[in-house]
């Protein structure tokens, strides 16, 4: 049968177009005032370490308000509930803290200028080279699902083709990340996420008043899409089909500390800050950005929910994805339209950009100067650095076909995830945490658990098996983690341990000291804003527990 044609939602007026004109020069405008500054490689890549907390916080939180955040979240709402909230909370905030308070003391006092970089020292060449593959392949993809995204949510709004729109953002990425590197796409990052919230933000209030408020939205939509913790006594009683334990254990402990601790396209960020501290600060001053996304995505899921009761299945491909959009078009008037559409569109692109630098920095350090190209000078990485940007892009066009094939961004992201991030954070927790963990345990381990995850989702443990794709998803991570962990830990005790001297700066208990936070008021400690957190993080639980 030909595929269903669907009419574009919007016809926006010259004024709308305008508004999106200016975004696309504003960016690349960002990109080539920067060009100046990036005269080596450590300017390219990690923006000469000297981008303030306050910026880098922002980045760190708006790398990762991609399409996932904007579309994706809010399409999840609408198929899980409030449900989704958990992403946000548990599924986030203890794990921003864990890093901010005990990984980023090992990660940028021990000079490294990337996460494989890490393993290398930590580990050995073997463990560096499958996590910089394996990420380089995971970012790419990443890559595609937001250019795809933007894509189909363009033709569907504005009729435009999907091909077309696919390649306008990688041009207008690839030219500002060229021009600017990192410090480009962290200043980007910075105007996307003001973008995103003030393009989106009047939604969800436009539309809890129109329906009528709190109180009539929880009466339109079912009971158990309502709770966080009250439902998820069994699989069965809620719509995403997960227990409490499945949550805490495969979102909350694999997933979250797997993304939020490990994956170098969030932790870049810290890095490019100007010392131990300032590191520190950026994922606590993000994660109290973080706790408060959901009024942008999850309440506008659960609305969308109310005002369209079964309507997204006129929608063929990613029907859940189509939330946000339509409550864009039933209340933005002309004008605040294309204010929305480029919030839509800052959030592609914030997500395809972090991305592409990630890669580019991974593949330039961790591969390219690791084993092609040992002696080269400052100014032939850089170069690469260009080039590999160039690359990164044109690979990412391919893997947005790939996401063509999944009706939800997000089932296919956490997918991702399970297979990369979930062995990964185990690898680290031990290498970090137990001093007898040693090179080969890391190296087998890392790629055991890989491999089982992979074995599972195909064979062992499919969608099919689970009440929900998404429950899949969080039990296919633990496992995997577990495989990880446990191999790892059998491994090392039968091989040879790293010196004391070797696992200095590495682990704790034998981290570099920073001496200047010893001075430091206790105010300033950021210790005492990650117990803040935790405490507004708890109290969120409770109100909608």
């Amino acid at each position: 049968m030909p595929e269903k044609v669907i009419q574009p939602l919007f016809h926006i007026s010259t004024a709308d177009y305008i508004i999106i004109g200016i975004y696309f020069l504003f960016v690349i405008g960002i990109g080539y005032f920067l060009k100046k500054y990036m005269k080596t490689s450590l300017d390219f890549f990690l923006s000469g370490r000297t981008i303030p907390t306050w910026v880098a916080g922002l980045a760190f939180l708006s790398a990762n308000l991609g399409a996932l955040e904007i579309l994706g979240m809010a399409g999840s709402s609408y198929k899980y509930g409030i449900l989704v909230a958990h992403f946000y909370w548990i599924g986030a905030i203890p794990a921003m803290l864990f890093l901010a308070v005990f990984m980023m003391p090992f990660y940028y006092g021990s000079k490294a200028r990337s996460v494989p970089e890490y393993l290398v020292l930590r580990y050995n060449e073997p463990t560096r080279a499958v996590n910089a593959i394996s990420f380089a392949i995971m970012t790419v993809l990443m890559s595609g699902i937001s250019m795809y995204a933007m894509a189909l949510i363009f033709q569907i709004l504005l009729g435009w083709d999907l091909n077309t729109s696919i390649w306008l953002s990688s041009i207008i990425v690839l030219i500002y990340i060229t021009f600017g590197g990192l410090t480009s796409s962290i200043y980007n990052e910075v105007l996307q996420f003001f973008l995103i919230w003030l393009g989106l933000l009047p939604l969800p209030f436009l539309a809890l008043k129109d329906i009528g408020g709190w109180n009539a939205l929880l009466k339109r939509i079912p009971e158990g899409f309502t709770h966080l913790w009250s439902v998820t006594g069994t699989a069965n009683s809620n719509p995403m089909g997960i227990e409490y334990l499945g949550v805490i254990l495969g979102l909350g402990f694999v997933l979250s500390f797997g993304y939020w601790c490990t994956d170098f396209l969030v932790v870049q960020r810290a890095f490019s800050t100007k010392n131990i501290r300032a590191s520190q600060q950026v994922p606590v001053l993000a994660s109290f950005y973080k706790m408060f996304v959901p009024i942008l995505v999850v309440l506008t899921g659960l609305l969308a929910l109310a005002l369209f009761p079964g309507q997204l299945g006129d929608y063929p491909k990613q029907p859940y994805d189509m939330a946000l959009p339509l409550l864009i078009n039933k209340y933005y008037p002309v004008g605040l339209i294309g204010l929305g559409i480029t919030a839509l569109l800052a959030s592609f692109m914030s997500g395809m950009a972090g991305n592409v630098t990630a890669f580019t920095t991974v593949w330039t350090y961790d591969i390219y100067e690791a084993y092609i190209n040992k002696n080269a000078t400052d100014a032939h990485y850089l170069w690469m650095g260009r080039i590999a940007t160039v690359v990164g892009v044109i690979l990412s066009i391919g893997t947005a076909y790939i996401a063509m094939q999944y009706r939800s961004i997000m089932d296919f992201m956490q997918t991702i995830f399970g297979f990369f991030n979930a062995p990964l954070f185990a690898t680290f927790l031990l290498g970090m945490f137990w001093k007898r963990t040693t090179a080969w345990g890391g190296f087998w381990g890392l790629v055991s658990g890989i491999c089982s995850a992979a074995i599972m989702f195909f064979w062992l443990l499919p969608d099919k098996v689970f009440t929900s794709s998404m429950a899949g998803n969080f039990w296919r991570a633990w496992w995997a983690w577990l495989v990880c962990f446990t191999i790892t830990i059998v491994v090392s005790l039968f091989t040879k341990p790293k010196t004391i001297e070797e696992l200095k700066g590495l682990v704790y208990g034998y981290r570099v000291t920073d001496e200047d936070a010893k001075a430091l008021a206790w105010y300033k400690k950021p210790e005492v804003w990650a117990i803040l957190s935790v405490i507004v993080l708890i109290i969120l639980n409770i109100m909608f527990w």
